[in-house]
């Protein structure tokens, strides 16, 4: 099948360079920046903090998510990227350790070139390695998009995204307890996941098309996986210093 050129000279299957630092907000519990190409996102977590709101499970860790754009105020778009990343985070977190408390996590949009939402996902578990929060596994979010005529791509810009039909969040597990066997992937008593942790569908596209972003997106998360545990990994087992 005829592959599509890019403007920006990738392979479809080729993401953007990447970019983290973390621990860059000062006052923040954790911090981080993330970028893909030209698009980046910081993500600053501030507790647990004692209390939860009236609809939260109080047995449980809580989150909140705070979405500041570059510019302007928030919208509907804006707000349900809040909804989508609140339920990442809590699927990743270990919400039984710190119970009846609210995890502040705020997104700083700095600039948008395509793939914000996935972004703004890698930035925040970024971040929240570096709080010190406890976590069943990493997780990585990438999107991948549908041409006319079926192609796929991966990490659009955002002149790839307005040409698109429809695309795909997927935000898949890096487990950094893969290397244990089958039985012992509980922690803390809770199951880890394995496979897809979210999928957000915009557009339109078969089931066969959604697979096939989902072959592609769980090959490239691979890469992915990589680039976080070796940026994080120095740091993760033991980075205790901030969770006193």
């Amino acid at each position: 099948m005829m592959e599509m050129d890019r403007e920006d000279g990738r392979t479809p299957n080729q993401l953007r360079p990447l970019a983290c630092s973390r621990n860059v907000l000062h006052r923040a519990h954790g911090s981080a920046s993330w970028s893909q190409g030209d698009t980046k996102v910081l993500a600053a977590v501030y507790g647990p903090k004692a209390g939860t709101k009236k609809n939260e499970n109080p047995e449980r860790a809580c989150f909140d998510i705070v979405w500041k754009p570059k510019t302007g105020q928030i919208g509907k778009l804006e707000k349900e990227y809040e909804m989508i990343l609140k339920r990442t985070l809590q699927s990743i977190c270990i919400l039984t350790i710190n119970p009846n408390t609210t995890t502040s996590v705020i997104i700083q949009v700095v600039n948008d070139d395509g793939a914000l939402l996935v972004c703004a996902i890698n930035a925040a578990c970024a971040a929240l390695v570096d709080a010190g929060i406890p976590l069943k596994h990493l997780a990585v979010a990438i999107c991948c998009c549908l041409a006319e005529g079926g192609y796929v791509i991966l990490d659009p810009t955002k002149l790839e995204e307005q040409k698109m039909r429809g695309f795909v969040y997927l935000v898949f597990p890096n487990s950094v307890y893969s290397v244990l066997p089958k039985e012992s992937l509980f922690v803390k008593g809770e199951p880890m996941e394995h496979g897809l942790i979210t999928s957000v569908t915009n557009g339109v596209m078969s089931v066969e098309e959604y697979l096939k972003c989902l072959e592609r997106g769980q090959a490239a998360s691979a890469k992915l996986s990589d680039f976080l545990r070796r940026n994080l990994q120095l740091q993760l087992p033991n980075d205790l210093s901030k969770s006193g």
